[in-house]
């Protein structure tokens, strides 16, 4: 279980925000200004810091230098809070080495979302985890291209260049509206499409994993782009050249059968998000949602953040949260101190009749 560090000298604010975390499932130690908070971390190094700016006897400015300076502290993620806006206050912070800022008055998702994207930039777990699979999704699409190359002569590119190409985190791929210029194989990583709307709400239509393809829509429909894709974390990506691809369906009918294949599951599952979305509970849509992730990596833990699950169900990261709590408290999930969610009844909750 991580254990997260809160220094704020406001009384309210302190336990209401300990409160918080203690839910979401992280080990929580407070302190009521620097001072005891840089004593509190030397007795039990945290695995990250949450900082008011302004307190007494020792302020946050302080707080993160004494970090800095201190072997046994330095690196560990440091978050501000703070009432300031001005823009030399977030200078300052950011130029001692603080990793984010959140702005009092700020809400739920606001500060988990936070948390979760220091942990998850800082800490890498299990990362054995999913090797063999991984390894085991390549070697198909290593077959696949040589498959392709037996088939058409003229594609020995297809098979010959297959260089991974590294992508950041929250980079576009491509965006709606884009003409495609190639197929994309997902070798590790995290992978959503959006849809946006003119006041910039997104819908997520699609999630994609290590092994998947994606991005075959516009090309088997020669079209434009109708969503845009964007990396969940730092990503591997292999490039298949439009050419190549359209003349690997034409000349292997089973390969295009095994595409068409996908944009009809692809068009199904966003007939059912549409469907449900229309006529089903909230707490049916986030149950289905979490269930359809789980069978997806039925040995994994669902690792999404708040506003990226919001937005795949359509509705407010709030009313959200709101649903995981009541899940959580009828012991049907698991929220791990990451973030991240495990389902604990899946059974019962694909059964649940809301």
């Amino acid at each position: 279980m991580q254990t997260i560090l809160l220094i704020e000298d406001n009384d309210d604010i302190r336990d209401n925000t300990a409160e918080i975390l203690e839910l979401t499932g992280y080990t929580v130690l407070t302190a009521e200004n620097g001072k005891l908070g840089v004593e509190k971390a030397l007795d039990t190094k945290p695995d990250l810091v949450i900082c008011d700016i302004m307190m007494p006897v020792l302020d946050g400015y302080g707080v993160l230098r004494i970090f800095n300076k201190n072997p046994q502290l330095s690196g560990v993620p440091f978050i501000f809070l703070t009432a300031k806006t001005e823009r030399s206050e977030f200078r300052k912070g950011m130029e001692l080495g603080a990793d984010d800022y959140l702005t009092k008055p700020f809400d739920e998702s606001e500060l988990l979302s936070a948390i979760e994207g220091r942990l998850n930039r800082f800490q890498h777990l299990h990362p054995e985890r999913n090797q063999a699979e991984t390894q085991r999704r390549e070697e198909g699409l290593t077959q696949f291209l040589v498959d392709a190359a037996r088939q058409v002569g003229t594609l020995q590119s297809l098979s010959a260049n297959r260089k991974a190409h590294t992508v950041r985190k929250k980079q576009y791929v491509y965006s709606e509206g884009d003409e495609p210029t190639r197929l994309y194989f997902l070798k590790a990583g995290k992978v959503k499409t959006v849809r946006t709307n003119t006041d910039g709400k997104e819908l997520i239509t699609g999630l994609y994993n290590a092994g998947d393809f994606f991005g075959y829509f516009a090309l088997l429909e020669n079209g434009n782009y109708t969503d845009s894709a964007v990396t969940l974390e730092e990503t591997e990506l292999i490039y298949i050249a439009r050419e190549d691809f359209q003349q690997l369906i034409q000349a292997n009918p089973a390969v295009g059968q095994q595409f068409i294949k996908l944009l009809a599951g692809q068009v199904g599952e966003r007939e059912k998000q549409l469907l449900a979305m229309a006529y089903s509970s909230l707490r049916r849509r986030v149950a289905n949602t979490l269930l359809r992730l789980h069978e997806q990596q039925p040995d994994q833990v669902i690792q999404l953040s708040r506003d990226d699950l919001a937005a795949t169900i359509g509705t407010a990261t709030e009313s959200l949260i709101r649903t995981l709590s009541e899940f959580k408290q009828d012991g049907l999930i698991e929220v791990i101190p990451s973030g991240g969610i495990r389902l604990l009844q899946p059974d019962r909750l694909r059964r649940a009749n809301w």
